[in-house]
């Protein structure tokens, strides 16, 4: 409907003029709010780069996500930076809530505003379902049934034992065992259900809507219904090249026995154990893609899909039997690279970018999308520069930590990781040996390569605010406390 505006015709000239130029500057305004977009961020949990199936690299299926990635474009090398505690996912969400790098982001939740409050402050309806896990609450306009770090189940660890521990233990779509299926509807089915009745209502109006949808899946306990584990036939699942029954440095990592990613498979690893793991993650990865189609289709028939910037990552990727571990909280790819896909008006359809990002750089790019002044806290980037073929380079040097346990570095097509506890370095030409199998830490040719990558490092460090000392780390504080008190009781 166009609307007629009448000046009337009593008004002298110099009044007239002034009231169409400031007539003019509502309209303008009003149209530059109308071009704003709707953001629809989709936020999946445990889920490496490697499941989405058009990838190519497992036999994961994904035919919602791989139609999304074809209709914009996926970012393939998106990584997280890690985190200062075994739950990534919080220092994760923490970083992507505030726009700080890792080390600064925990103090960043209290202190910043978050994202959901500078997208509100430009206009826009937020929404919130699902998981949040960042330590204050979820500051949206309307909030449906937030979740916890991880369901809570009955059983589920140091599983399969054996081939009759599998056929007649745990089952992933026993509802009795609690977990996703407590409250009696799936928890990726009731993010589905929450979205598609906030899309069919935010349809009705004309406030742009920022939504917030984060499922728990896939992280374990990787629970699903039955017909989605049984398209992964255990016979058909293969065990990743890089499998080992037990990673030689895991203790000094901090990924030992005790950590309880680590204690959801036995000791060591059997091939059994980690094809019915593999099996349980694409099943749970599969039905929440079906979920995610169930979102895109409402979006798609609400009428504001033209008007709708599609985001899709998550917080971390996991191992799931890769080098003899299960959990997140290492320093190779399938643990810190994950999916990321941008798509909706003005973004290329079929695109694929090579560049090196951080998943966090979602938040920085909505804000700009947005028409948003990035804050002065916000230090990751906006991906428009990529898009537009404005920029090639975005990061020159990728970061990750994982306690004081481990460090990484990634510059072009090496990575250097370091272990200070373990007084241990390893070295891989990434494009060359994408499972991280061959370290060329002893490789005399390499040490030009190394001591680059050492002095790169050190640099970085000092800009993400880290002070560990790689070379020298001093005894953790939980070791210092036990020396007290022994001491003590002496």
């Amino acid at each position: 409907m166009t609307h007629v505006i009448s000046i009337p015709s009593h008004l002298n000239t110099m009044k007239r003029i002034l009231l169409s130029a400031c007539l003019a500057s509502c309209l303008l305004t009003l149209a530059s709010a109308a071009k704003q977009p709707n953001v629809l961020f989709i936020f999946a949990d445990d889920m490496s780069f490697e499941t989405i199936g058009a990838v190519g690299k497992t036999a994961c299926k994904t035919p919602n996500l791989d139609k999304l990635m074809e209709s914009g474009t996926h970012f393939s090398n998106t990584y997280n930076m890690g985190s200062w505690a075994g739950a990534v996912c919080v220092a994760s969400r923490a970083m992507l809530n505030t726009g700080c790098f890792l080390n600064r982001a925990n103090e960043g939740v209290t202190k910043y505003p978050l994202w959901s409050e500078l997208m509100r402050g430009a206009g826009y309806k937020t929404y919130m379902t699902g998981k949040w896990h960042v330590k204050v609450k979820p500051p949206f306009d309307v909030v449906k049934n937030v979740r916890g770090g991880m369901p809570r189940c009955k059983g589920g660890y140091n599983r399969p034992k054996d081939m009759d521990d599998y056929l007649n233990g745990w089952k992933p779509w026993d509802k009795s065992l609690g977990g996703f299926w407590q409250g009696g509807t799936h928890w990726s089915e009731v993010v589905a259900n929450d979205s598609i009745e906030f899309i069919e209502q935010a349809s009705k109006d004309d406030q742009p809507f920022f939504m917030y949808l984060a499922f728990n899946a896939s992280h374990d306990p990787r629970q699903s219904p039955k017909e989605y584990i049984d398209m992964y036939p255990l016979d058909s699942i293969k065990v990743p090249k890089n499998y080992l029954a037990e990673y030689p440095y895991k203790d000094a990592i901090g990924c030992s026995n005790g950590l309880r990613d680590e204690k959801l498979a036995p000791f060591p690893r059997t091939e059994l154990a980690v094809k019915v793991h593999r099996q349980e993650y694409f099943a749970l990865v599969t039905h929440m893609d079906a979920q995610i189609g169930r979102i895109l289709e409402a979006l798609k028939k609400s009428g504001q899909a033209d008007n709708t910037i599609v985001i899709f990552t998550a917080d971390h990727g996991l191992s799931v039997g890769h080098h003899g571990l299960l959990g997140k909280q290492n320093m190779y790819d399938h643990s810190m690279r994950v999916p990321f896909f941008i798509a909706g008006p003005g973004i290329k359809s079929g695109g694929v970018n090579k560049t090196p990002i951080y998943l966090q750089d979602a938040m920085a790019t909505t804000l700009e999308l947005a028409k948003i002044d990035k804050p002065e806290h916000v230090e990751f980037k906006s991906l428009l520069p990529l898009l537009k073929g404005e920029e090639e380079n975005h990061y020159d040097l990728i970061y990750g930590k994982y306690l004081d346990r481990q460090r990484m570095i990634t510059k072009g097509d090496f990575k250097l990781i370091m272990y200070p506890k373990a007084k241990k370095m390893r070295l891989f030409n990434t494009a060359k040996d994408s499972e991280e199998m061959n370290d060329l830490i002893e490789n005399p040719e390499y040490a030009p390569k190394l001591a680059e990558l050492k002095a790169d490092f050190l640099k970085l460090q000092k800009a993400m605010g880290d002070d560990l000392d790689v070379d020298q780390p001093k005894p953790s504080s939980r070791k210092k406390k036990k020396k007290k008190k022994k001491k003590k009781g002496q």
